[in-house]
């Protein structure tokens, strides 16, 4: 969703001297998942580092399709907030067929949203909830036409300015997160402050 660059360099999403595998994670709270957060062939290190954090702060799960654009070193690991990384639950699937033989779509308690800077529908106009699942594309291609249309009733992104083209990948995913927490405490009947006690309660010390 956004215009920066990266260079390319061989596949892979763990520190070389101390590899994470998937599979390997270590869940942090016994709540159901928020949501599945799908990086469609991602392109800067950075931005999966800080999405991969902020699917372990709202208990969410991160699928990486490949191939991705990176390789992620120690130094760079920790620049990019990917010292959570043991703490994440996530997975890496060749393609987009296997995420979809993986994760199928379960409507209505399971649908695919797709989030482009070209969708003709914002998040306020659609009733994704928790469970779900959300498709982001690569930084400098978005989704390819081949998965969603603009025009598709589940095809939304974000409203901004004119001004504004897009924001960061990474920040796009964060706001969809945590208005993802809203909307379920909102229809839980459980007021915000008594929420965030119960979310912080659950995770572990």
């Amino acid at each position: 969703m956004t215009s920066e660059t990266t260079t390319t360099e061989k596949n892979s999403f763990a520190p070389q001297e101390a590899p994470v595998q998937p599979g390997d994670q270590m869940p942090h709270s016994s709540q159901p998942r928020l949501a599945n957060v799908v990086l469609y062939q991602p392109q800067i290190p950075q931005n999966t580092g800080n999405i991969g954090r902020s699917c372990v702060a709202t208990n969410s799960k991160l699928w990486i399709v490949q191939p991705a654009a990176f390789q992620i070193d120690e130094k760079r690991v920790r620049r990019a907030g990917l010292d959570y990384w043991q703490h994440l639950d996530w997975e890496d699937v060749p393609n987009w067929e296997t995420l979809r033989e993986r994760l199928p779509e379960q409507t209505p308690d399971r649908r695919y949203w797709y989030f482009s800077r070209f969708a003709e529908r914002t998040i306020w106009d659609c009733d994704f909830k928790p469970g779900e699942v959300f498709v982001f594309g690569s930084e400098t291609s978005g989704l390819p036409r081949t998965i969603f249309q603009p025009g598709d009733e589940n095809a939304i992104r974000l409203p901004t300015a004119v001004e504004v083209r897009s924001l960061n990948l990474s920040s796009t995913v964060a706001i969809v997160l945590y208005e993802t927490m809203r909307r379920k405490w909102l229809t839980s009947g459980i007021s915000i402050r008594d929420a965030v006690v119960r979310f912080h309660h659950d995770k572990p010390g």
